[in-house]
């Protein structure tokens, strides 16, 4: 798994509408989902820390898991199936830990109420991520060449002269 945060909310430019932004921790990959205008206002309205006169639907969630001593400990984006996304909150009381269902925007909005992290599997983040940082990544692609080109066959066989000490 890989923990990513919220990037943002952007717009897209051929339907209009909001994509919820995940980046990793390097910022080298960006997972883009799209999601409805009210997903939206509550993800915005979490990144702002707005607090409406009002608790809403994502507030409410996290205030009975407070109220009830229970945790969120991450959610994490599970799969995603004919351009559908899927997403599990884990959430603990005491020792019980249960993992529930839940729509990736649902769970988005939640755990930035509650400062929990956000996890996507990685195979999720291989077939729907974009890269963000491309020259890191032919960077890192020609440094793999090149290890590659000056490997030898003693240097696999175990005690064949590299010893990993410098």
């Amino acid at each position: 798994m890989i923990e990513m945060r919220v990037a943002g909310i952007a717009i897209d430019a051929v339907n209009r509408s909001p994509i919820v932004l995940l980046k990793d921790g390097q910022e080298r990959r960006a997972l883009p989902i799209y999601i409805n205008q009210d997903q939206a206002k509550a993800i915005i309205g979490a990144l702002e820390n707005q607090k409406p006169p009002r608790p809403l639907t994502h507030d409410l969630i996290a205030n009975i898991l407070e109220a009830w001593g229970m945790t969120l400990e991450r959610i994490v984006i599970n799969a995603i199936q004919d351009g559908t996304f899927y997403a599990l909150l884990t959430v603990s009381q005491g020792e019980v830990r249960k993992e529930i269902d839940a729509r990736p925007s649902d769970a988005i909005a939640i755990a930035l109420r509650t400062n929990s992290p956000i996890w996507v599997m990685e195979e999720v983040v291989a077939d729907a991520s974009i890269p963000v940082d491309r020259d890191a990544d032919e960077a890192e692609q020609q440094a793999f060449r090149e290890f590659l080109a000056n490997l030898r066959p003693e240097d696999l066989i175990k005690g064949g002269g590299f010893t990993g000490e410098s």
